[in-house]
């Protein structure tokens, strides 16, 4: 009996020893757990979303005291080249935020981490897609995961200052242009000059952004980037030679309306100078005025109209919508991603306020059925385009196809080269890079 009591002491001894240790085991765990853990966010400068953001972070940082993120905003062409350039250097942000066809490659290629799903509050790849409008999850799939959710979906339109027009001799109701052909016309009245230097233009492209601003104007006479298979490049030898023959046209070498070397369209419209009289940017412009300038926003001198077509085109293509996506490094490690998981999905969750306060759609479908929404300055401008548009083109090569683009357009406008010469070598160096992926 003694040696029966003794042996289930032993056991008894033994199961708590063993309880003992799991419950240090745990203990150290919990104590690992909450060791620091470092977020370096970069993004682009947007001073309406940072006061946002800013916020959200310091409200994530009190709920988790470990953590602590470091945020680096750069103009959203620097931080094209600076995300590139740390990538390509095996480094990089934990998370970040790009346009779609940026980010695309680096999907791709592996350099991101699918998505924590419950770190950022979603079950599974499909209560992510459920929650979205119809194909705005697609771009950052791969093999059924996700890799990014957005920031906002963006869709240009052309906003115009209605002084400029008034004191060009122009009806802003009337007279603001339907076709790219009115375009020109309505800028030869608008423009102002200084000898050969445009000291007030009527519009001017998104240079840089050709994907979004000017392959539509191809896709309306009936070319493509890319042929449905994916197969051929730059398709529609008619349409790229009368795209490439109206920005040589459009350039200081033709009836100097417009040029790459000029302070960005965008960036001064806000100012209210009498510079530039339209530019083509999206909602999210509206919150910019109102903050950079509040006179001229409440001014009702300025507003929206559509992205104009071509009078011979084959159908009608606004300007391509883009998504910026929050993805996050997958060089970090389990720890420290499950964390940016969790700071994306929780200022995410403020879908409305970015609306509201910055004027970015993020495109659930709860926002777009949401009186914010509906309540926004000619967002049924935006939301018709939405409807009409497609996505911007993205891929392993998007990146480098968006740099030929530049090339081209570049060479037709400023270095005299042919709209056949430069359609010739755009098809070349496109196909090259498509068969490369």
């Amino acid at each position: 009996m003694k040696k029966k009591v003794f042996a289930l002491l032993v056991s008894l001894l033994a199961v708590g020893s063993m309880a003992f240790a799991q419950g240090s085991q745990e203990a150290a765990s919990k104590k690992e757990d909450n060791s620091p853990i470092t977020i370096e966010f970069w993004t682009h400068e947007d001073a309406n979303r940072q006061a946002l953001e800013d916020r959200y972070i310091k409200e994530f940082q009190e709920t988790h005291p470990n953590v602590t993120v470091n945020v680096t905003r750069q103009s959203a062409e620097k931080l094209i080249e600076l995300v590139g350039t740390a990538f390509a250097a095996g480094q990089g942000p934990t998370m970040f935020n790009l346009s779609i066809n940026d980010e695309r490659p680096l999907i791709d290629n592996e350099l991101v981490a699918p998505m924590d799903y419950a770190a950022a509050g979603y079950k599974d790849a499909k209560d992510v897609v459920d929650k979205y409008a119809a194909g705005s999850i697609d771009p950052v799939m791969k093999d059924g995961e996700v890799y990014g959710l957005p920031l906002e979906l963006t869709q240009w339109a052309i906003f115009l200052n209605k002084k400029v027009f008034r004191d060009a001799g122009l009806d802003p109701e009337k007279d603001y242009p339907k076709t790219w052909e009115d375009m020109v016309e309505v800028s030869k009245k608008i423009v102002k000059r200084d000898g050969d230097v445009l000291t007030r233009r009527g519009y001017d492209f998104r240079y840089k952004y050709y994907l979004e601003n000017n392959i539509p104007m191809v896709e309306q006479l009936g070319g493509a980037l890319v042929s449905e298979d994916g197969k051929e490049a730059v398709v529609g030898k008619d349409a790229w030679i009368k795209f490439f023959q109206f920005m040589k046209d459009w350039g200081p070498n033709g009836q100097n309306l417009g040029s790459p070397t000029y302070t960005a369209a965008r960036k001064l419209f806000n100012k209210d100078n009498g510079d530039i009289a339209m530019c083509s940017t999206g909602l999210y412009q509206e919150a910019r005025i109102l903050h950079d300038n509040p006179d001229f926003y409440n001014s009702g001198e300025w507003m929206v109209v559509p992205y104009p077509k071509f009078k011979d085109a084959v159908k009608y293509v606004p300007s391509n919508y883009y998504g910026h996506y929050y993805m996050v490094n997958a060089s970090a490690d389990e720890r420290t991603r499950k964390a940016a998981w969790e700071l994306i999905g929780y200022m995410l969750s403020h879908g409305d306020e970015y609306l509201d306060k910055v004027g970015l759609v993020q495109p659930s479908k709860a926002l777009f059925e949401s009186e914010t929404f509906k309540k926004a300055p000619y967002s049924d401008v935006f939301q018709s385009q939405l409807e009409q548009g497609h996505i911007v083109y993205y891929g392993a090569n998007s990146t480098a196809i968006q740099s030929a683009l530049d090339t081209a357009v570049k060479s037709v406008m400023l270095q005299g080269v042919s709209p056949e010469d430069a359609y010739k070598q755009l098809k070349q160096t496109v196909q090259e890079l498509i068969d490369e992926q």
